[in-house]
């Protein structure tokens, strides 16, 4: 079994032969609004059990990549402690950057492969990047982070894979702004917060940004 996958696995991961075709199966899958707890659920258990956050997206994401010979990088987007971290998963065509990307909100989302560095695209998230009283909270980027450094078992783990945030949190950061830039930020504008609000799934368990 290529990846530990079974056949039927592997079936489903080889028809998303595309970025864009991995996005809109993500888009199929509901957003896991964790009512048990935290949970950090590999490839399989997502599909499995058809729920994914962010990083369990990226995940599922990465491992598609793989799947058709592509490097299974994760971008992890730091932001302030008022809020949420994010998590995408990187590739590559024609040299420019995207993203494939599991969010409930209307911003955060998939980036075409347009970005001529990682920086670039990071950067692109930033304006929209803001917490619910619209404070811009993006504070830092990783270095790429390639999930076959830990092997292959965290692709079809049982239990929760807590190895890949805690590597991701390890990996090198870098610093988007000065504290001079930081007080310097405008909020978004109350226009720009009733379009944060406009979501794919509805709960009342969590906040805004998974």
């Amino acid at each position: 079994m290529r990846f530990g996958l079974t056949p039927g696995e592997l079936a489903v991961l080889r028809r998303l032969d595309t970025p864009k075709k991995i996005q809109d199966f993500l888009e199929t899958i509901p957003l896991n609004f964790e009512p048990g707890g935290d949970t950090c659920l590999s490839p399989r258990r997502v599909l499995r059990e058809r729920r994914a956050h962010c990083i369990e997206g990226a995940m599922l994401a990465a491992t598609a990549l793989m799947v058709h010979g592509q490097p299974p990088l994760l971008l992890d987007l730091e932001a302030a402690k008022e809020d949420f971290d994010h998590v995408v998963a990187l590739f590559r065509k024609g040299g420019r950057w995207g993203a494939i990307s599991k969010t409930n909100h209307a911003v955060l989302r998939y980036r075409e492969p347009v970005y001529a560095s990682v920086r670039e695209l990071a950067l692109s998230y930033f304006h929209e990047y803001f917490d619910a009283k619209g404070r811009k909270t993006l504070r830092t980027y990783s270095r790429p982070f390639d999930l076959r450094r830990l092997g292959e078992a965290w692709i079809t783990a049982e239990e929760d894979v807590w190895e890949v945030p805690n590597a991701l949190c390890e990996t090198p950061h870098v610093r988007i702004l000065t504290p001079s830039q930081i007080a310097g930020l405008r909020r978004a504008d109350p226009v720009e917060l009733r379009a944060g609000e406009i979501v794919q799934f509805r709960t009342r368990t969590r906040g805004r940004r998974t």
